[in-house]
């Protein structure tokens, strides 16, 4: 009887954590089979007890005979109480299985448990390293600043590329966008509303079919020369929008054009900088529509120096 109860106490306790259900399953069939087990015996005492009992079943004063069955009634019971312990004994074997699945249950429940661990980790340790990658790149475009300053201050010695620019230029096959000489540079001049969303770094769905071959152009003719990616808007305010200024409107469309010329084109990023000019250096009246529409533009600015 302890036993029963020692099993029933450790079906309670299994049932306050989450377990499978072969787990359940195996607990139930012990708690089963050992009550089974333990009813056989207290049936079988009870009838051996019975059949020995040495006084009468009335109340009378007569001295107890035994009937003539007797040692029939006793052979009965003795063969009765050996079945049962025999089915005690397989109940025994049965539950020693069951305790051997239940231990292999929990082996297997706690392999999963470690590689839940392991998906953990191995989660935390992509996060950092998208962390990592943002970092990165951030540093990346502060380079590309710096490098754009140093370049608007072209003092000290430069590798010049031993080519005519302007000769290069008559190679270019570029459609409707304007190719302009401008003193040692080629300035490409893409309109900005063709490219973005008026008014935000917001690419329209047809940049690619504009920038795919301007960029394969590049590759082409110009793929050793720096090429500058620089910023012009119009002078109209700012309202709402992620750029509260003419300035960060200009750098966050420039950005967005390094990222689509070097990520989807493959140019090489030491090749390009980015230049954000603002409302400066407009090509047309901004008292005008067509004016200020000339004015919101993207040039790419192709240098004699290589790199």
């Amino acid at each position: 009887m302890f036993e029963y109860f020692s099993l029933r106490r450790l079906a309670v306790m299994r049932q306050n954590r989450p377990h499978s259900t072969a787990v359940l399953s195996i607990t139930r069939s012990l708690l089963v089979n050992r009550a089974v087990a333990v009813c056989a015996v207290l049936i079988a005492t009870v009838l051996s007890g019975c059949s020995q009992n040495p006084y009468l079943a009335g109340g009378g004063t007569s001295v107890w005979q035994p009937p003539p069955t007797t040692t029939t009634s006793l052979t009965a019971s003795q063969a009765q109480l050996a079945e049962l312990n025999r089915r005690v004994q397989l109940l025994d074997d049965n539950n020693r299985q069951l305790t051997t699945q239940l231990a292999q249950s929990e082996q297997q429940a706690q392999v999963y448990r470690d590689e839940l661990n392991l998906v953990r980790k191995q989660l935390a340790d992509t996060a950092q390293q998208y962390d990592a990658a943002r970092i990165a790149a951030n540093e990346a475009q502060n380079s590309a600043r710096s490098f754009q300053a140093s370049a608007q201050l072209r003092g000290g010695a430069t590798i010049r590329a031993n080519t005519n620019l302007n000769q290069l230029a008559g190679r270019l096959n570029l459609g409707n966008l304007q190719v302009q000489q401008d003193g040692e540079v080629i300035r490409i001049v893409l309109p900005s509303d063709q490219l973005f969303v008026q008014g935000s770094a917001q690419l329209q769905p047809q940049s690619p079919a504009i920038l795919d071959p301007v960029a394969a152009q590049l590759r082409s003719v110009f793929p050793r020369q720096r090429i500058g990616i620089e910023g012009y808007t119009d002078n109209a305010p700012m309202y709402g929008g992620a750029a509260s200024s003419a300035h960060q409107l200009t750098s966050a469309q420039t950005s967005a054009v390094l990222d689509v010329l070097t990520r989807r084109s493959g140019m090489p990023g030491q090749q390009l900088f980015i230049v954000s000019h603002g409302s400066n250096n407009p090509r047309g009246d901004n008292s005008t529509p067509a004016g200020r529409a000339a004015n919101r533009r993207i040039e790419l600015v192709v240098y004699p120096e290589t790199f």
